[in-house]
């Protein structure tokens, strides 16, 4: 199953930051894949499940505490 996310979710990546569009579920068996527009290159990329984590929003409170990609990168 392929889903369009509408809004897209700013989410971080081991390759930076980017905009979540579409997830693939290919069911139980396997991981869900994540498609991402980077944001710094605009090239679209697949990444695992295990790869994608939601973005800080102050707004919402979501993700405040600095997630482990944002450390490598320092």
């Amino acid at each position: 199953m392929m889903i369009q996310l509408n809004p897209s979710i700013l989410v971080e990546t081991p390759l930076g930051t980017g905009q979540a569009i579409f997830i693939i579920d290919y069911g139980m068996h396997q991981n869900t894949c994540w498609i991402i527009a980077l944001q710094e290159s605009g090239i679209i990329k697949h990444f695992d499940c295990n790869d994608v984590i939601l973005s800080t929003n102050y707004t919402y409170g979501m993700n405040l505490i600095k997630n482990s990609f944002s450390k490598s990168k320092s």
